[in-house]
Protein backbone atom coordinates (compact mmCIF):
# COMPACT_ATOMS: atom_id res chain seq x y z
CA UNK A 1 0.00 0.00 0.00
CA UNK A 2 1.20 3.50 -0.79
CA UNK A 3 2.33 5.16 2.43
CA UNK A 4 2.37 8.78 1.23
CA UNK A 5 0.44 10.11 -1.74
CA UNK A 6 0.58 13.71 -2.95
CA UNK A 7 -2.02 14.55 -5.59
CA UNK A 8 -2.31 17.74 -7.62
CA UNK A 9 -0.39 19.76 -5.05
CA UNK A 10 0.05 23.45 -5.85
CA UNK A 11 1.40 26.41 -3.91
CA UNK A 12 1.11 29.95 -5.20
CA UNK A 13 2.00 33.34 -3.79
CA UNK A 14 -0.02 35.93 -5.65
CA UNK A 15 0.57 35.18 -9.32
CA UNK A 16 3.73 33.17 -8.69
CA UNK A 17 3.34 29.38 -8.72
CA UNK A 18 6.07 27.72 -6.68
CA UNK A 19 4.88 24.34 -7.95
CA UNK A 20 1.70 23.38 -9.73
CA UNK A 21 -0.21 20.09 -9.93
CA UNK A 22 2.54 17.97 -8.41
CA UNK A 23 1.99 14.24 -7.84
CA UNK A 24 4.09 11.90 -5.70
CA UNK A 25 3.66 8.35 -4.42
CA UNK A 26 5.99 6.93 -1.80
CA UNK A 27 6.06 3.30 -0.70
CA UNK A 28 7.54 1.86 2.51
CA UNK A 29 11.30 1.46 2.12
CA UNK A 30 11.44 3.90 -0.80
CA UNK A 31 13.19 7.29 -1.00
CA UNK A 32 12.36 10.22 -3.25
CA UNK A 33 14.80 13.11 -3.57
CA UNK A 34 13.68 16.65 -4.36
CA UNK A 35 16.25 18.62 -6.32
CA UNK A 36 16.45 22.01 -7.96
CA UNK A 37 18.06 25.41 -7.57
CA UNK A 38 17.60 27.54 -4.48
CA UNK A 39 14.12 29.03 -4.61
CA UNK A 40 12.70 26.23 -6.74
CA UNK A 41 10.23 25.18 -4.03
CA UNK A 42 11.85 22.17 -2.35
CA UNK A 43 11.44 23.49 1.18
CA UNK A 44 7.95 24.81 0.46
CA UNK A 45 6.90 21.42 -0.87
CA UNK A 46 8.19 19.63 2.22
CA UNK A 47 6.44 22.14 4.47
CA UNK A 48 3.18 21.62 2.60
CA UNK A 49 3.50 17.85 2.88
CA UNK A 50 4.33 18.14 6.60
CA UNK A 51 1.34 20.40 7.23
CA UNK A 52 3.47 23.37 8.26
CA UNK A 53 2.42 25.37 5.19
CA UNK A 54 -0.99 25.33 3.50
CA UNK A 55 -1.05 24.26 -0.15
CA UNK A 56 -3.16 26.29 -2.56
CA UNK A 57 -4.65 23.14 -4.07
CA UNK A 58 -4.29 19.37 -3.94
CA UNK A 59 -4.18 16.82 -1.16
CA UNK A 60 -1.72 14.84 0.93
CA UNK A 61 -2.69 11.35 2.09
CA UNK A 62 -0.97 9.12 4.63
CA UNK A 63 -2.10 5.48 4.43
CA UNK A 64 -4.93 6.66 2.20
CA UNK A 65 -6.30 9.10 4.77
CA UNK A 66 -5.94 12.92 4.85
CA UNK A 67 -2.67 14.01 6.42
CA UNK A 68 -3.28 15.96 9.63
CA UNK A 69 -0.10 16.83 11.53
CA UNK A 70 -2.17 17.26 14.73
CA UNK A 71 -3.40 13.67 14.76
CA UNK A 72 -1.85 10.98 16.91
CA UNK A 73 -1.72 8.74 13.84
CA UNK A 74 0.57 11.15 12.01
CA UNK A 75 2.68 11.94 15.08
CA UNK A 76 3.34 8.23 15.55
CA UNK A 77 4.38 7.80 11.93
CA UNK A 78 6.18 10.91 10.67
CA UNK A 79 9.47 12.48 11.77
CA UNK A 80 10.54 15.75 10.19
CA UNK A 81 13.72 17.76 9.85
CA UNK A 82 12.89 20.98 8.07
CA UNK A 83 15.01 24.06 7.38
CA UNK A 84 15.31 25.17 11.00
CA UNK A 85 16.91 23.22 13.84
CA UNK A 86 14.24 22.86 16.52
CA UNK A 87 16.42 22.15 19.57
CA UNK A 88 15.85 22.82 23.25
CA UNK A 89 18.60 25.32 24.16
CA UNK A 90 18.52 24.64 27.92
CA UNK A 91 18.65 20.85 27.73
CA UNK A 92 21.83 18.83 27.41
CA UNK A 93 22.11 16.55 24.40
CA UNK A 94 21.17 13.43 26.38
CA UNK A 95 18.30 15.24 28.13
CA UNK A 96 16.96 16.44 24.79
CA UNK A 97 16.88 12.90 23.40
CA UNK A 98 15.61 11.35 26.63
CA UNK A 99 12.68 13.78 26.70
CA UNK A 100 11.70 12.90 23.13
CA UNK A 101 12.03 9.16 23.74
CA UNK A 102 9.77 9.37 26.80
CA UNK A 103 7.30 11.65 25.01
CA UNK A 104 6.90 9.01 22.31
CA UNK A 105 6.68 6.21 24.91
CA UNK A 106 9.39 4.08 23.37
CA UNK A 107 10.39 0.89 25.12
CA UNK A 108 13.73 1.08 26.96
CA UNK A 109 14.26 4.83 26.39
CA UNK A 110 17.66 4.81 28.09
CA UNK A 111 18.92 2.04 25.83
CA UNK A 112 17.49 3.72 22.74
CA UNK A 113 19.08 7.07 23.61
CA UNK A 114 22.47 5.50 24.34
CA UNK A 115 22.37 3.63 21.05
CA UNK A 116 21.40 6.73 19.08
CA UNK A 117 24.13 8.81 20.73
CA UNK A 118 26.62 6.20 19.57
CA UNK A 119 25.08 6.08 16.08
CA UNK A 120 25.33 9.84 15.54
CA UNK A 121 28.75 10.16 17.18
CA UNK A 122 27.67 12.36 20.10
CA UNK A 123 28.39 10.11 23.09
CA UNK A 124 31.24 12.40 24.11
CA UNK A 125 28.99 15.45 23.89
CA UNK A 126 26.04 13.94 25.79
CA UNK A 127 26.28 16.44 28.67
CA UNK A 128 26.74 19.54 26.49
CA UNK A 129 24.09 22.13 25.65
CA UNK A 130 23.20 22.54 21.95
CA UNK A 131 24.72 26.03 21.89
CA UNK A 132 28.14 24.59 22.75
CA UNK A 133 28.12 22.16 19.81
CA UNK A 134 29.61 22.77 16.40
CA UNK A 135 27.17 23.29 13.54
CA UNK A 136 27.80 19.74 12.31
CA UNK A 137 27.18 18.33 15.78
CA UNK A 138 23.92 20.26 16.05
CA UNK A 139 22.84 18.76 12.75
CA UNK A 140 23.67 15.29 14.09
CA UNK A 141 21.60 16.07 17.19
CA UNK A 142 18.67 17.12 15.00
CA UNK A 143 18.97 13.83 13.12
CA UNK A 144 19.24 11.95 16.42
CA UNK A 145 15.94 13.52 17.48
CA UNK A 146 14.24 11.50 14.75
CA UNK A 147 16.01 8.26 15.63
CA UNK A 148 14.80 8.07 19.24
CA UNK A 149 11.13 7.97 18.22
CA UNK A 150 8.88 5.67 16.15
CA UNK A 151 8.84 6.54 12.46
CA UNK A 152 7.52 5.21 9.18
CA UNK A 153 8.14 8.33 7.11
CA UNK A 154 11.00 10.83 7.21
CA UNK A 155 10.59 14.33 5.75
CA UNK A 156 14.05 15.88 5.48
CA UNK A 157 15.11 19.28 4.17
CA UNK A 158 18.78 19.10 3.13
CA UNK A 159 19.78 16.72 5.94
CA UNK A 160 23.40 16.87 4.74
CA UNK A 161 23.79 20.57 5.47
CA UNK A 162 26.43 21.44 8.08
CA UNK A 163 27.96 17.95 7.75
CA UNK A 164 31.48 17.46 6.44
CA UNK A 165 32.39 14.88 3.79
CA UNK A 166 32.66 12.05 6.32
CA UNK A 167 29.37 13.13 7.86
CA UNK A 168 27.61 13.06 4.50
CA UNK A 169 28.94 9.54 3.90
CA UNK A 170 27.69 8.47 7.33
CA UNK A 171 24.29 10.04 6.57
CA UNK A 172 23.99 8.07 3.33
CA UNK A 173 24.56 4.85 5.26
CA UNK A 174 22.07 5.87 7.93
CA UNK A 175 19.33 6.62 5.43
CA UNK A 176 20.04 3.39 3.55
CA UNK A 177 19.53 1.47 6.81
CA UNK A 178 16.29 3.35 7.45
CA UNK A 179 15.06 2.22 4.02
CA UNK A 180 16.04 -1.35 4.76
CA UNK A 181 13.92 -1.15 7.92
CA UNK A 182 10.93 -0.14 5.79
CA UNK A 183 10.98 3.59 6.48
CA UNK A 184 9.97 5.84 3.56
CA UNK A 185 11.99 9.01 2.96
CA UNK A 186 11.14 12.24 1.15
CA UNK A 187 14.13 14.55 1.19
CA UNK A 188 15.45 17.68 -0.45
CA UNK A 189 19.15 17.78 -1.24
CA UNK A 190 21.87 19.54 -3.19
CA UNK A 191 24.33 16.67 -2.59
CA UNK A 192 24.72 14.49 -5.73
CA UNK A 193 26.47 11.63 -3.95
CA UNK A 194 23.80 11.44 -1.26
CA UNK A 195 21.03 11.48 -3.85
CA UNK A 196 22.76 8.76 -5.85
CA UNK A 197 23.25 6.59 -2.77
CA UNK A 198 19.77 6.96 -1.26
CA UNK A 199 17.11 8.01 -3.79
CA UNK A 200 15.04 5.55 -5.77
CA UNK A 201 13.45 8.44 -7.65
CA UNK A 202 14.37 12.08 -8.23
CA UNK A 203 11.85 14.89 -8.62
CA UNK A 204 13.40 18.03 -10.05
CA UNK A 205 11.61 21.28 -9.30
CA UNK A 206 11.95 24.31 -11.55
CA UNK A 207 12.34 27.89 -10.38
CA UNK A 208 9.99 29.48 -12.92
CA UNK A 209 6.28 30.10 -12.21
CA UNK A 210 4.19 27.02 -12.89
CA UNK A 211 7.25 24.88 -13.49
CA UNK A 212 6.33 21.23 -13.85
CA UNK A 213 8.19 18.44 -12.14
CA UNK A 214 10.51 16.08 -13.96
CA UNK A 215 10.96 12.58 -12.57
CA UNK A 216 13.97 10.39 -13.20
Amino acid sequence: MTLLRVSGLSRTYGEHAVFDGLDLALEPGQAIALTGANGSGKSTLLRCVAGVDEPTAGEVLLDGEPYDERSARVRRSVATLLDDLDLFPDLAVVEHLDLLAHAHRVEDPTGIVDGVLDEVGLTGQASQLPGSLSSGQRQRLALASMLVRPRRLLLLDEPEQRLDADGALWLAGLLAREKEAGVAILFASHHPALIEAVADEVVRLGSSPGAARAQE
